[in-house]
Order: structure tokens, then C-alpha cells, then sequence
């Protein structure tokens, strides 16, 4: 039996979710509006299910110790896959707000056994998509909390320090970290601070 908790902040939405994914095999053993935190730990959970990718933020807090939930996320946003990549989860998978049951049920099926779920559009935007030539100016621009860490970050500090001087989790950190990533098109540290100082976030 897959045991699953819904997070979303519509009762409708979590009502529907609940509909959409319960079956013999699946058995929902909570809903909340926002995380519950300690309350989803005591109720043994295999797979977190948000009902959007606003929560995502949120969720890193829970992640990271032993007995992690893996994590279903409904969003048609690629930039969230770059997100669920970055953290210690046992699976992860991604669905579409449109999917249907099916999708919805063999998605909880598949990231509850380890293994990474998306929707094959989205599949195919980030994997058969034409090389980029050169790094593209900033889509999103960062957040005043992210151009922070983006500055500790070009000093040179772990996530572990930066949490410590910004007084918040490792991790937020991490989640912050790879938002900048995304953000800037960067695959790594050195290329996320080369990339903020030549867009003047950061001063070198």
C-alpha cells in the first residue's frame, strides 16, 4: 500500500486530488493547506503530493534526513524539474494539472518504487530541445533573498555557512541555490557567480 498526503491550499483541489488518486493500492492518509511537517512524519508517508509547485519552497524543509517522502508535483513549469533534481528525494515525478487519473495514480505508482516521472511534453522540450549557442540574459530576475545568497555564494561559502549567516536551513539554501541556477542558466557555482557578476547582481 502506497501511503500518500495531499498538500494544496484549494479544498476543492484537494478534494479532487483525493478522488483522482485513490485506489486499492494508494491509500490517502491526509490532506493539509499547507505542510504539516512533524504531523506528516507521524503519519508515515510515502509520497508527498502538492497540488502546485508554490509549495515547493516550503517543502525543502522536510527534506534531506531518513525516511523522506517522495514527491509529486502537478505543473507545467520546466523549471521545476531542475528543482526536484537538486534535492535528496527517493523519486520524484511531475504531472500536468490536465492529467488524468491514470497518469495521476501510475505517477504515485512509479516515484514511490525510486524512479523519475514526466510528462512527455515536458520530456521533450528538456531533452530534445536544440542546443543553446550562448548563455541567454536572465528571464526571471532574482529575488532579494537570492541575490543574497548569490553574494555568499561568490565569497566563497558552503551552503551549511550561508544558512548559519543568514540565520535559515541548509535547506532553504539549497532550494535558493538551485533557483539561481535556473534562473541564470548556470550549471555550477563558479558559472552562477560569473554569470550574476556580468549581469551586476553581484560585485566581484
Amino acid at each position: 500500500m502506497i501511503r500518500v498526503f495531499i498538500v494544496a491550499s484549494a479544498l476543492a483541489l484537494r478534494a479532487g486530488l483525493r478522488a483522482m488518486a485513490t485506489t486499492p493500492a494508494i491509500d490517502i492518509v491526509g490532506e493539509a493547506v499547507a505542510l504539516p511537517g512533524q504531523a506528516m512524519d507521524q503519519a508515515g508517508v510515502d509520497v508527498l503530493l502538492l497540488g502546485d509547485d508554490t509549495q515547493l519552497a516550503d517543502a525543502t524543509r522536510i527534506f534531506g534526513g531518513e525516511g523522506v517522502p517522495a514527491l509529486v508535483v502537478l505543473t507545467d513549469e520546466d523549471r521545476v524539474a531542475a528543482t526536484l533534481r537538486s534535492l535528496a528525494l527517493p523519486g520524484w515525478g511531475i504531472v500536468s494539472p490536465e492529467a488524468d487519473s491514470a497518469e495521476l495514480q501510475a505517477t504515485i505508482g512509479a516515484v514511490a518504487q525510486g524512479l523519475v516521472v514526466l510528462p512527455p511534453v515536458m520530456a521533450e522540450r528538456l531533452f530534445n530541445s536544440p542546443p543553446t549557442i550562448e548563455v541567454e540574459p536572465i528571464v526571471e530576475a532574482l529575488t532579494a533573498r537570492e541575490r543574497e545568497v548569490l553574494d555568499l555564494i561568490s565569497q566563497g561559502l558552503s551552503n551549511k555557512l550561508i544558512a548559519n549567516r543568514l540565520q535559515i536551513s541548509e535547506h532553504t539554501v539549497k532550494f535558493h541555490v538551485s533557483s539561481i541556477f535556473t534562473k541564470l542558466g548556470a550549471t555550477s557555482r563558479t558559472e552562477a557567480v560569473s554569470l550574476g557578476a556580468r549581469q551586476g547582481l553581484i560585485t566581484l
